[in-house]
């Protein structure tokens, strides 16, 4: 059973090119699933059947998974029992036959087209936050080149300063690409170009797409390469765009706090990096962009992945109709 996981885990990430996350949640589902049958007696791939593929989603139904959760473990143990069948360490494959509740697609918490602006224009609470700061004794030393080739202002040499602005160039980039949170944290400077005012974004399966930004973005990323890259940037930092405060390349948690520290101290509700991607693609639809285009910008494989946003411009069209027509 081991063997296989391991070699199913290889497969994932050389041949199918998955994310080291959807790698992880595979195997954990697939290390659960193997684990209940070994409970049921089987002691190899080989034993698998779908009564037991079955009996573990009723009994994770019963410990109260959720409907999302359930079809995303079937979706795993599908694949693992295509796999294994491919591999000759199952006679059959016994996961065609296995059917899972249909997720509920909930609609996406999104902001406002004023909400987004009013979290764009909050000044960045960084600057405040002690856990941000470099550590003592990581001051640039005399004569240290500057690695964006533009010496730091006058002014500018306190890292809070630095933290200040790269925490602006992630919320506006994170909203004006509409890209996921560990893309924004994988890029590199090269992968702006600021001729053509576009970034090149490796998304899932390692695929590339071009999305463009505007203005505000591009006013946002000089200022971080003029004044708040160089003061940040160490031996470590490499080509990393964005950087956390000790040089390395930012992670994708200090992100998140990031974006959730500037929505409160715009007074807004709990918002993530996914939640501005979600808004970024809704106010696309309802300023008029087609499907198409709002898909090749979110970099989504199928069509049905970007339609929920549909649902949500509908929700709203209706919201207001409610509201404001004399025979709703």
């Amino acid at each position: 059973m081991r063997d296989a996981v391991d070699e199913f885990a290889r497969h994932l990430a050389a041949e199918r090119n998955r994310s080291g996350n959807t790698v992880r949640a595979y195997v954990t589902d697939v290390v659960s699933l193997l684990d209940h049958a070994v409970r049921m007696g089987v002691r190899n791939p080989a034993g698998l059947e779908i009564g037991v593929l079955r009996s573990w989603l009723a009994r994770l139904r019963s410990a109260g998974a959720a409907r999302t959760s359930l079809a995303r473990r079937a979706a795993a143990a599908r694949t693992f029992a295509a796999w294994a069948h491919r591999d000759g360490r199952l006679g059959r494959d016994v996961g065609a036959a296995l059917a899972s509740p249909k997720a509920f697609r909930e609609l996406p918490h999104v902001l406002r087209p004023d909400q987004a602006e009013a979290l764009m224009a909050t000044p960045p609470p960084a600057a405040t936050r002690t856990n941000t700061a470099d550590t003592p004794g990581t001051a640039d030393p005399p004569g240290t080149a500057d690695p964006a080739g533009t010496a730091d202002p006058p002014g500018t040499a306190d890292p809070a300063v630095a933290v200040a602005l790269r925490d602006t160039l992630v919320v506006e980039l994170l909203y004006a690409c509409g890209m996921r949170v560990s893309e924004l944290c994988g890029l590199d400077i090269d992968d702006v170009d600021f001729g053509r005012r576009v970034v090149r974004v490796l998304g899932k399966g390692s695929k590339e797409r071009t999305v463009p930004f505007g203005q505000p973005a591009q006013r946002a990323l000089e200022a971080w390469l003029r004044r708040g890259r160089p003061r940040l940037a160490r031996p470590i930092s490499g080509p990393a765009l964005l950087l956390g405060a000790r040089g390395g390349r930012l992670q994708a948690t200090t992100a998140r706090q990031i974006v959730a520290a500037r929505a409160a101290a715009a007074g807004l509700p709990h918002t993530s990096p996914h939640g501005l991607r979600h808004s970024a693609a809704t106010h696309l639809l309802e300023g008029g962009a087609d499907l198409r285009s709002v898909q090749e910008l979110l970099g989504h494989a199928s069509l049905s992945s970007t339609q929920i946003y549909t649902h949500v411009s509908r929700e709203r069209l209706r919201r207001v109709y409610n509201q404001a027509h004399p025979r709703a």
